[in-house]
């Protein structure tokens, strides 16, 4: 049986839109929010509103809203806020990456997200749970994305508000990677009665998107993103580009399948 509630922290990327299908199969009542802090990739925040409105249309119910935290923009430091440094291109493991950490982020985003499920669970008086996609591939770049992070913003939480005992939480992806996750994707569109096709093109995971909308396929996130898709054996729906325009799928595919031979290239030598 379902059960009742559960508010997904929905970015518009891959992950946590996978995780949001996830909820809707395990769950009778979803809220999904998301947030404008200002990213230079707002893309994500559109193709958000254009997955939840095609829920809609197969008539699948999502209570979603945005929320506005621009007001923080020039007061952040990090390359992936409007008016930061340049986004840096490669692989992850590639130490200029700590360029791509917004501080504090994800304590911001759980002190809202906690907010909003202890309002749901007080106000249905039924337990309400909160969504997150992380997943083991979770980058230690990221210290807000680490466990013993996560364990003490819970305790924060827990010892600042009455009933909070209520509030529970859904992280189905713990144990599991960006394949892992976007395969889990392709079984609950079949699921759903959804297209994969047309999900996974409503999602965006460059943070280096070009005015058009359309994905860069060189930063890190997009790297990690094709290679998903690669190891998956299925063309990336979301359209790709770069400084000479729009560029077909095979394009991207070949430029990050060389990325990933270097990287493996270097690590065996740095064993050596």
């Amino acid at each position: 049986m379902s059960k009742n509630n559960c508010v997904v922290s929905l970015s518009g990327g891959m992950d946590s839109s996978t995780l949001l299908l996830r909820a809707l199969t395990e769950y009778k009542f979803v809220t999904g929010i998301s947030f404008d802090y200002g990213q230079k990739h707002r893309v994500e925040l559109d193709r958000a509103q254009s997955l939840v409105n095609y829920l809609s249309d197969k008539g699948i119910i999502v209570n979603y809203r945005q929320i506005r935290l621009d007001g923080l923009t020039d007061l952040l430091n990090s390359a992936l806020v409007t008016g930061g440094k340049d986004v840096p291109e490669g692989h992850y493991e590639n130490e200029n990456m700590k360029e791509t950490v917004v501080p504090n982020r994800n304590k911001m985003f759980a002190s809202i997200t906690q907010a909003v499920a202890l309002s749901v669970a007080n106000r249905t008086e039924k337990d309400c749970d909160i969504a997150l996609g992380i997943h083991a591939g979770d980058h230690a770049i990221y210290p807000d994305c680490r466990q013993e992070f996560r364990d003490a913003d819970d305790a924060a939480f827990r010892m600042g508000n009455w009933d909070a005992e209520r509030v529970g939480y859904f992280t189905p992806y713990l144990k599991t990677d960006k394949l892992g996750i976007l395969k889990d994707g392709l079984g609950l569109c079949g699921e759903l009665l959804l297209d994969f096709d047309e999900v996974y093109k409503r999602t965006n995971t460059s943070y280096k998107p070009y005015p058009s909308g359309n994905s860069d396929y060189k930063s890190a996130s997009s790297v990690e993103r094709i290679e998903a898709f690669i190891d998956l054996g299925r063309k990336d729906p979301v359209q790709y580009e770069d400084e000479t325009g729009p560029v077909d799928w095979e394009v991207a595919k070949s430029s990050v399948m060389k990325v990933l031979t270097d990287n493996q290239t270097a690590a065996t030598i740095s064993e050596d």
